[in-house]
């Protein structure tokens, strides 16, 4: 049996962000946790590309667009969607989410969703280190794992 386990090294990765400015403080607190995380991880901040995108829905074609470069190991979204007081919250978070997953799907390359998606401001603050910090580690990882499969593909 082989086992592949779980690597969090990212010194040899090139990793993608699109960033929503829609709630800007909340992106900005996501990212600067992403990256923090990203750079003790081992990826260079020469290897990270940061994009900004008005709003959740615009995500997922930056993420698409990234991802046709085959430039980027693994990709991530960071923004965040507040509840208001009409059903645009469940449509701005479900076709968001719908869209990165539909991009990881098609393009092969692992998106971290970092979208957060919360009834507050508060509470979405209250998130923001955790996120960014555990969407730099899910791209790390799933880069090393997508990689290690892909080798093992080609050495089969």
């Amino acid at each position: 049996m082989r086992l592949i386990r779980q690597q969090l090294n990212g010194a040899a990765l090139r990793i993608g962000v699109v960033r929503a400015r829609f709630n800007e403080p909340i992106g900005a607190g996501l990212l600067a946790a992403c990256l923090e995380r990203l750079t003790a991880l081992g990826v260079a901040p020469g290897r990270v590309t940061v994009v900004s995108v008005p709003g959740a829905l615009e995500v997922p074609l930056a993420l698409q667009q990234l991802a046709a470069t085959e430039h980027y190991d693994a990709l991530i979204a960071l923004g965040a969607v507040v509840r208001g007081d009409t059903y645009h919250f469940e449509i701005v978070a479900n076709e968001s989410a719908a869209g990165i997953s539909q991009v990881q799907l098609d393009a092969g390359v692992p998106v971290a969703n970092g979208i957060l998606t919360t009834d507050t401001e508060e509470q979405a603050f209250a998130r923001v280190a955790q996120k960014g910090s555990d969407c730099a580690e899910a791209a790390v990882e799933m880069a090393n794992l997508i990689g290690e499969i892909r080798n093992e593909k080609r050495t089969a």
